[in-house]
Order: structure tokens, then sequence, then C-alpha cells
């Protein structure tokens, strides 16, 4: 019970500091706040068909709330959501209030009451991703790229599907004994569901490098591949080049880049419609692969930083990315804030007071510590932010979905998981023909 008081004293709290900020504009009328995931607030028929669920507080959301009229016992239709993902971390503080309509009334200084409308409560700087079902399978979308009609694209997850053994689901690549045939029709399921059917798919072999072509229509279906800054194509057919980033302004072309922990990064041009696909491991991060991958696109489309929309898709996080020393020691010589990126465990020097204590005598043979030192966990999305940012990116204009790959088996594959049987999730991004719009 002194739990549930707590809670309840927090919640008042929060919505009497953000009703606050707020004015109404004539007596009488109710202020009712949805605080959506997925952005703004909706009207009815869409949050009562439950096509996209959504949950949680966001500063979009308390900045897009709206003041509509209503009497003072009117009741709101209480929503029915979706399917829902979230942090974990969000679940634990919110669980009590799941699924359920909380109102808190309180006194404002002009004597009207306050109607907040709540769902599962997270204090977010931005929109978070949702998880979209249909036709047996589910994949991730995020808001900051779907308020544009004219692009279509999605994480996908292993969710469906008809690969059985250890790439079981939805495995989207050629992986060691998959039949090529359960992959081409776990694509086709998954192309189909998205509306894509008719794109040509473009992709590569993906070799941990930082090279990039720019992708357009040959003769027929064929694509053809030029190599970022090259004149002439440099393959054209279906054959795929060895690269990790792909670059388009045309429509009918999807991009993807396939992935089982590396980060996968869907980058959007709205002014000038180019869109890009990155695979970035820590070899490709170590190679400041996105911050190229921004400079190609100014330099191939005229897209401007400022205005580019980039989303970090489900990727192995530092919670289970765990990389050598020598790993640490090569960031640490090409970025200079390099420490933001790793995370010590308990019981690293790093972590202690004095890194470089005074060593007692042990029963080691010289040069050999008693307490080994534990190795570091790398965190791929402080280094992608870190080199958006730095590209000229708008913090606003950067999310990333919140999973991480080897924490979520009923999710994703995960190499560092299962190993290299394991299957392969896609990410993807295209422009949508002007027919399908």
């Amino acid at each position: 019970m002194n739990d549930r008081r707590a809670r309840l004293f927090s919640l008042k709290y929060l919505s009497s500091l953000l009703c606050r900020k707020r004015t109404l504009q004539a007596p009488g009328q109710r202020l009712r706040l949805g605080y959506w995931l997925n952005g703004p607030v909706k009207p009815k028929s869409e949050y009562q068909s439950g096509t996209q669920g959504s949950t949680g507080i966001c500063a979009q959301g308390v900045a897009q709330a709206r003041v509509r009229g209503a009497t003072r016992n009117g009741g709101s239709p209480r929503p029915r959501h979706s399917s829902m993902i979230g942090s974990p971390q969000s679940r634990l503080w919110s669980a009590p209030f799941a699924g359920r309509a909380t109102s808190l009334n309180h006194s404002r200084p002009c004597g009207l009451r306050t109607s907040v409308f709540l769902c599962y409560i997270r204090l977010l700087g931005h929109p978070t991703s949702h998880l979209v079902s249909r036709g047996g399978l589910a994949w991730i979308e995020h808001p900051l790229l779907t308020r544009d009609p004219w692009l279509v694209h999605a994480f996908s997850t292993r969710r469906g599907g008809v690969s059985r053994g250890p790439s079981a689901g939805l495995n989207l690549g050629l992986t060691q004994g998959e039949p090529q045939l359960g992959v081409r029709k776990n694509r086709d399921l998954f192309f189909r569901q998205l509306g894509a059917e008719h794109f040509a798919l473009a992709s590569l072999r993906q070799v941990h490098s930082t090279v990039a072509y720019q992708v357009g229509h040959a003769r027929g279906r064929d694509l053809e591949y030029r190599l970022a800054g090259s004149p002439s194509a440099s393959q054209s057919g279906l054959a795929q080049p060895e690269g990790d980033v792909l670059l388009t302004d045309q429509a009918g072309i999807l991009l993807s880049v396939r992935t089982a922990d590396c980060l996968p990064l869907l980058l959007a041009d709205p002014k000038h419609r180019a869109v890009a696909a990155v695979h970035a491991g820590w070899r490709g991060a170590l190679g400041r692969i996105i911050e190229k991958t921004v400079g190609e696109m100014r330099r191939v489309h005229g897209s401007s930083p400022s205005s580019l929309l980039a989303v970090l898709g489900p990727s192995i996080r530092a919670c289970c990315y765990e990389v050598g020393e020598d790993v640490e020691e090569a960031f640490r010589g090409s970025f200079p804030n390099a420490d933001e990126f790793f995370r010590k465990p308990p019981g690293h020097p790093a972590s202690r007071p004095q890194r470089y204590s005074l060593s007692f005598p042990n029963m080691q043979p010289p040069g050999h510590s008693a307490d080994p030192r534990p190795s570091s966990h790398l965190d791929l999305i402080a280094v992608a932010k870190d080199q958006l940012h730095s590209a000229g990116l708008a913090p606003r204009h950067v999310a990333a979905v919140d999973f991480c790959t080897a924490c979520h088996p009923d999710l994703f594959y995960s190499y560092r998981r299962d190993g290299s049987g394991t299957g392969r999730m896609a990410a993807v991004i295209g422009i949508r023909p002007a027919t399908l719009r």
C-alpha cells in the first residue's frame, strides 16, 4: 500500500508540474493530455482502431497536447492498444498502471480541474519505436520516419517466417545450413506485408568496411551500383558488391542491410528525398563509417546534415557487448572522448578511485596479476550518436530503437549469443513511387 501511495503521489506531482505550464483557453474546458510514444495525440478514430500501439510520456507528446471542450463529468474512451514495445526499465516503474487510464484531479490557480490521461509512464526526448504486427510477421518502425508518406522503412524481427533450426523464424540472410528457398520465402512474406513487394532490392556482401555505393535503376529490374565518388557504374545486375553503405535518391529501390548484432542505421533527407542504409559493427564505427555516410549524402545528393533524420536500429548494447583491450585501445587512439563509449564492469580498475594502485606481493609469476582486469563493454549507440552529432545532425533528428538483440531471443537473432549459425534481421528503407503514396 505504501508503494502504491508513493507512486500516486509521484504521478500527481508530475502532472501538476506539466499542467502549470499550460493555460486553458476558456473556463469550463478540460485539459486532456494523451502522452503517446509514437508522436502527437491521435483522434478517437485512430486510437480506438488499435492499428498503431503506443504508450508513455514523451516531450513531443507534452508539447502537442490538445485542449478539448468537455463536460465536467464527461469521460474519454479507453484505448485498445496493439503490440507495444519499450525498454525494460520503463516497464519496471510503470507496471502498476499498465493497460488502464488514471485520472488525477487537482486544483489549479484558476480553480479548474484537470483530467490527465496516462498510459505507461516514461520520460523520453523522442517518441519511441513501435512494433507492427501483420500477417503473422512483426517488424519495428519509428515515428521519426513514418511521418513522411514517401518513405517506407522497417527493422525486421525473427517473429513469423518459415525458417527452422538455429535460424528459426523470419531469417532474411543466407546462413550456414539455411536453404536459399526458405530465405526467399521469408523475404517475399516480409516485403509483401511491408507493401514493398514491387521494389527492387539492393543489398551488399557486408565486410565490415566503410565502402559506400550509390544505387540506381538499370535495365529492367536490374540495379547498378556506383562506388561513391565514381562517375561510372562499378557493377550492375543481380550480383552484390562488397561494402557496408547504400545510398539512393530513386524511387522503387529498397536499400537493405543485414544484422545479427551489428548496428543498422537508416538515414533520410526529407528535403532532397534521398535515403541511406548503413551496417556498422565496431570496425566500421572505428573507421567513422557513419560520419562518412553523412558526408557522402551531402556530396552526392546535396543533403544538409541539419535536415537529415537518423534512426539507429536494434543491436547489441553495452550490457552485452564485451570487447577486448585491443578494441578499447583502438578507440582511444581515434576518439578523444572514447571514455564515453565504454562501460566498465564492477571491479574494473577504471571504476576504482585509483586505476594504477600499488602492487602487492602475490603468488603469481612476475608480470601476471592476481586480479586480471575484466574486459570493457562497448556502447555502439554512443559511438553512432557521437559521429552523427559531429557530422552536423540535430539531436532532435537522431533516435534509437531501445532494444538489445542479445537480451531478447524472442525478437532478435544474435551472433554473440547464438553463434554463426543464427539467422539475420534486415533493416530496409526506400522511396515509394508516386503511384503508391
